[in-house]
């Protein structure tokens, strides 16, 4: 299986610099390499974008995403990005995009700091792209892969929970 990953960046990617003393998304794929060394079934194409954490993206970051999703032949892939405006990038692709199979996942906790949630929520991602599936772009986080649209933070409890 092959499976195209788009690294936006997002909490999931952060990493504490200790010369400037705060949490910076870096351009690098140090959090995914240490997941994905234990996938030996997949073969990923691995593309960096953006960079940012998603309260800094706007709708020219949206494009730049969308413009790689259409530009990969792939049709199975998984978006990390931040938790907080991937609700607003998953519709902007939605308006663009039909044709594929995708996947966003995140980290409320930098992978960094605490690998559980990263890992889970990509390992859903992957699992869920596995199986077979239609068109659509999906959520996988905190124990379920749903609609994009039907997922939502709920920043008063730091959770994602499904809407109705």
């Amino acid at each position: 299986m092959k499976i195209t990953i788009i690294n936006t960046g997002g909490t999931f990617n952060k990493r504490y610099n200790p010369i400037k003393g705060a949490l910076e998304v870096p351009t690098d794929n140090i959090a995914l390499d240490k997941i994905i060394a234990s996938c030996h079934n997949v073969d990923f194409e691995i593309r960096n974008i953006v960079s940012k954490d998603s309260l800094d993206m706007d709708d020219n970051d949206r494009q730049i995403i969308t413009d790689a999703v259409n530009d990969t032949a792939n049709e199975k892939i998984i978006i990390i990005h931040g938790t907080d405006t991937v609700d607003l990038t998953s519709a902007f692709l939605r308006e663009q995009v039909s044709s594929k199979k995708i996947v966003f996942t995140a980290a409320m906790v930098p992978m960094s700091i605490d690998e559980v949630e990263a890992t889970m929520n990509f390992s859903q991602a992957l699992g869920f792209l596995s199986a077979s599936i239609e068109n659509g772009i999906y959520l996988a986080m905190h124990g379920v892969v749903v609609d994009a649209s039907k997922l939502v933070k709920d920043k008063s409890v730091g959770k994602f929970l499904i809407q109705e």
